[in-house]
């Protein structure tokens, strides 16, 4: 920016296996959107990866130029986005767009009969006239399960989810969500579920990774998560989640806000401003991901 540089991550890292969903959650502000983009070479003009890896199937993602990551988007991997009509191109039918990533990675291929296909798979009625349609002609949810299909039309091996669900009322919420984790599990792909709804990564998630201003704090089993959380920051975030809690009474808001991230004095800690068990160790040098259980890690000197 022009007031300084902004370490939006650093240090993140955590893996993603075949047939389990991985949620990454955290509050607005936290990284996990930009961790998607930046996995898929999509970041905007004024970011930049400085260092560090992704790996997929043997390749390193970062070093790729934009040809060969052009020949993974939509095929090897594939991204449903945040805001499901504004993903769409307006003045295209659906189907079309649909078809535009099957001819773009398969030539030759029967596009109207994948296009049907692919629409019967998100459980769209009547497809043959659907794919006609308009992004503006239809719900903001069948817009999302558009999304859902044309990510999966060319049979991804990683699924990136970011906050597949916003803007979807409750019912909505639960077919998109359902219809991601049957596709996960049909086909055995890997996939990553950005969301800040801890109540739906619970439901969903085999894994969570807990980020917290760029850096994941936490990265554990679901059930490990929300029965012992580990770090501070997880067992606030748990805390401040209504259906965590019996009586409204007993939600604690979290204190302070995520640190300016063009700082030059950040600690290694960067929940440590926020935290009530923050110690003169906690900014003593980088904090190791300490491992806790099996499969259980926590950047924190002093948790839970």
């Amino acid at each position: 920016t022009r007031t300084g540089t902004v370490r939006a991550l650093e240090g993140v890292g955590f893996d993603v296996r075949a047939g389990e969903i991985l949620g990454v959650v955290g509050e607005s502000g936290s990284g996990k959107s930009v961790t998607a983009l930046a996995i898929l070479g999509l970041l905007g003009r004024g970011a930049h990866v400085r260092s560090g890896t992704a790996i997929f199937e043997g390749r390193d993602l970062l070093r790729l130029d934009e040809a060969a990551l052009n020949a993974l988007r939509g095929r090897a991997i594939s991204m449903i986005f945040q805001t499901p009509r504004a993903a769409l191109n307006p003045i295209r039918p659906v189907g079309t767009q649909i078809a535009d990533v099957i001819a773009r990675h398969e030539p030759g291929a029967d596009l109207r009969a994948r296009v049907v296909a692919a629409l019967r798979q998100v459980r769209i009625a009547d497809p043959e006239r659907r794919m006609r349609a308009y992004p503006h002609e239809l719900s903001s949810g069948m817009c999302q399960r558009i999304g859902i299909a044309m990510a999966l039309a060319c049979a991804p091996r990683l699924l990136l989810a970011d906050e597949p669900t916003t803007g979807l009322d409750v019912t909505t919420q639960a077919v998109v969500l359902d219809l991601l984790r049957d596709a996960v599990r049909a086909r055995g792909m890997g996939a990553v579920l950005v969301t800040h709804d801890l109540a739906l990564a619970s439901g969903y998630c085999d894994r969570i990774a807990v980020m917290h201003a760029g850096h994941v704090v936490e990265e554990a089993p679901a059930p490990a998560i929300f029965a012992r959380p580990r770090h501070p920051y997880t067992a606030r975030l748990l805390a401040a989640v209504p259906s965590a809690v019996e009586e409204i009474d007993a939600l604690q808001p979290i204190e302070g806000a995520l640190p300016d991230l063009r700082r030059a004095d950040l600690p290694p800690c960067r929940f440590a401003e926020r935290c009530d068990r923050r110690a003169p160790d906690c900014d003593a040098g980088v904090l190791p991901a300490g491992v806790i259980a099996a499969e259980h890690r926590v950047a924190c000197r002093h948790p839970l």
